[in-house]
């Protein structure tokens, strides 16, 4: 398996989540990060891939994250997380008026890979980017 979770988040995912969604008139999708908001020397990370950054949901899932593994590596209740998982990766379709049905099982593999990432490499879970990186790949 990969070290990254690349073909699980970024641009697939979103653009199945925006899709998914119920009409875009009625509910406009958040505005894409402008690359003005983010120089060159901060991020290279394009615009689909910055917005799951800065998604609140994604901080969350990293607070979540943190918090599975706060006992160490060998005790996290993995049942426990992925169903918290499930429950922020629902929420955050419904911020972007996506399907929660669809986000949940577009993304459902991610939490138990994250799992597996960060008892390979703690650092994963270091930092915010460390998470991100994890997640995404590097920039």
């Amino acid at each position: 398996m990969s070290r990254y979770l690349t073909p699980y988040l970024a641009a697939p995912a979103l653009a199945a989540a925006l899709m998914l969604g119920g009409p875009a008139s009625a509910h406009p999708a958040p505005t894409a990060v402008k690359a003005a908001d983010h120089p060159p020397n901060i991020s290279r990370r394009d615009a689909e891939e910055q917005k799951w950054i800065d998604d609140p949901h994604i901080h969350e899932f990293y607070q979540l994250s943190i918090a599975a593994f706060a006992n160490g590596p060998d005790k996290v209740d993995v049942d426990g997380y992925e169903q918290k998982s499930f429950a922020l990766f629902r929420a955050m379709a419904v911020s972007w008026h996506a399907n929660p049905d669809a986000m949940q099982d577009h993304l459902k593999l991610i939490p138990r890979q994250v799992v597996q990432i960060a008892r390979e490499d703690p650092k994963a879970l270091a930092t915010y980017e460390n998470f991100t990186n994890a997640l995404l790949g590097p920039p």
